[in-house]
């Protein structure tokens, strides 16, 4: 009998997909144009809390003190409760209209946000997948209780690590990560034991507010604390400039050249517009790397540490230290990944149209190059079996690394059983001897709907799939608990910041204003 519930509540799943997927596409584009950064989501979370209320959710607009993060739950009586999230945040300069030529999204400019990954598919398809579920229980009686999650500033792996500190993940039973992918061989699998890596955000923010004490010799008869004609206190954008110069410079002695980590930085605008003759008071500079491990993470935060130290002695300035985020490095669960891919088997990888594959060569031949016959890459439209797609990762990376790239997914992996897996977003085959396409390719290819609407139709099914046998069959849940309890024991990992530590949403991070219905950035 559960054999059968099992089988008819996923088709039925799987046909609310299908004759919802029109609608799905419409909320995709919405949400693709509205393209706003991190922490700036306004208009984008207010979509979903209005539309999780309208499909009878409870749902908490501005969770965990983030203005655009949410909880929703919806509940039909006892049994496991399962939990997937939307992110919605867009990156800075990277505009670009759903358009087989390069252009920015009508009414505004090249440098606004545009959806890269994109995040605007991540959260429909994962919409898609529970509100199917919800039908499917509705339609036969299912019990359980789904929760879903809005997850702001996932490029600066804000907001998980804020949920998780205040409790937003307690009491979940399991957890789907998705993520619409294509880097091989991750692409239409889940992860099986190399999870993503450690990741550290942290911005530094060097404030000269005693300028009058830098040198004693200054003009004793000036009214004001530095006349025009004393030698004046270097001041904050001199200390950052040094931070700058010497972390850049210290890189390659940081870390070995080995595990494949990152150090990427961003100097944060704050105010000084203008070349006064007064020392410039602040200046911010934010750093965030990414690591297989937590030793690594911290080598990395000693030296920068120290260089900012430095760097604001020698400018009479001083410090101010602001976390944006510290993730761990995630945990797997085979019994959640074999779960999950035998749902995706089910479904079947994504296939492009003959409509997708003539936007595609459209694209081709705009670039100069002479159309493919099969222009998209032929691992998106393939299945590849976790194990598989570990054995081949592993081929790239040292014995000793066990962790590789960085999402904030990690952290929902310490609350409880996670599994990571991907579905494919749209990408060309390379022409030969033309190197890689230009990066406005993959944005718009994201944002049209003929070849993005399979990455919601195939995930939507594989989440409801996955759900409903969770639901359905306890052992399940049980065994993935079991699996994690036993891997917590085995390797203890406790969270690397506060239980009171605050989302640093008051940093002047890129923002734009409202020209009558316009937005200005």
């Amino acid at each position: 009998m559960t054999e059968i519930l099992n089988t008819e509540a996923k088709a039925t799943a799987e046909r609310w997909v299908e004759e919802n997927l029109p609608r799905l596409s419409e909320w995709h584009t919405h949400i693709w144009r509205l393209a706003e950064p991190a922490w700036r989501e306004y208009q984008s979370a207010e979509w979903y809390v209005e539309r999780l209320r309208a499909e009878g959710f409870e749902v908490e607009a501005g969770s965990a003190g983030m203005p655009t993060a949410f909880a929703a739950e919806w509940s039909n009586g006892d049994g496991p409760t399962l939990l997937t999230y939307a992110e919605y945040d867009a990156v800075p300069a990277n505009s670009q209209e759903a358009s087989t030529e390069r252009k920015p999204i009508e009414g505004v400019s090249e440098h606004a946000p545009g959806h890269t990954d994109p995040h605007s598919v991540l959260g429909i398809s994962t919409l898609a997948g529970l509100l199917a579920t919800k039908h499917a229980m509705e339609q036969h009686g299912i019990t359980g209780t789904l929760k879903y999650t809005g997850e702001p500033a996932e490029k600066m792996h804000g907001s998980k690590v804020v949920h998780g500190l205040r409790g937003y993940y307690d009491n979940v039973d399991a957890i789907v990560s998705f993520h619409p992918f294509y880097m091989l061989p991750l692409c239409n699998t889940a992860r099986w034991d190399t999870q993503c890596g450690a990741y550290y955000s942290k911005v530094y923010t060097f404030i000269c507010d005693e300028p009058e004490t830098w040198q004693l010799s200054a003009n004793p008869n000036s009214p004001i604390p530095a006349s025009h004609s004393a030698a004046r206190a270097p001041g904050a954008n001199v200390a950052l400039m040094q931070m700058y110069t010497a972390s850049r410079v210290m890189h390659d002695a940081m870390l070995p050249s080995v595990g494949g980590w990152s150090l990427s930085d961003a100097i944060l605008t704050d105010g000084q517009a203008t070349a006064d003759n007064l020392p410039a008071r602040t200046a911010r500079i934010q750093y965030s790397w990414r690591t297989p491990n937590i030793e690594m993470a911290e080598h990395v935060l000693a030296v920068l540490d120290r260089n900012a130290e430095h760097a604001a002695a020698m400018a009479h300035a001083r410090i101010e230290e602001t976390w944006i985020a510290r993730s761990r490095p995630g945990r797997t669960n085979h019994v959640m990944a074999e779960v999950l891919f035998s749902n995706l088997e089910r479904v079947g990888a994504p296939q492009y149209g003959d409509e997708a594959i003539s936007i595609a060569q459209e694209i081709q031949r705009n670039l100069g190059i002479e159309p493919m016959e099969k222009p998209f890459l032929t691992e998106t439209e393939q299945l590849i079996t976790p194990q598989e797609a570990e054995r081949l990762l592993r081929e790239e990376m040292p014995a000793w690394q066990r962790n590789w790239t960085s999402d904030d997914y990690v952290e929902m992996t310490h609350y409880a059983p996670t599994v990571r897996f991907y579905v494919s977003r749209p990408a060309l085959k390379p022409a030969p001897g033309r190197g890689a396409y230009p990066a406005w390719v993959m944005n718009a290819l994201g944002g049209i709907p003929e070849t993005i609407d399979p990455t919601i139709d195939v995930t939507g099914k594989t989440i409801a799939g996955t759900f409903i046998d969770l639901l359905t069959k306890p052992e399940l849940v049980s065994a993935a608990k079991e699996e994690f309890d036993r891997r917590v024991a085995e390797e203890p990992m406790p969270a690397l910041l506060d239980p009171s530590f605050e989302p640093p949403i008051d940093l002047p991070w890129p923002d734009y204003r409202h020209d009558g219905d316009k937005r200005v950035w």
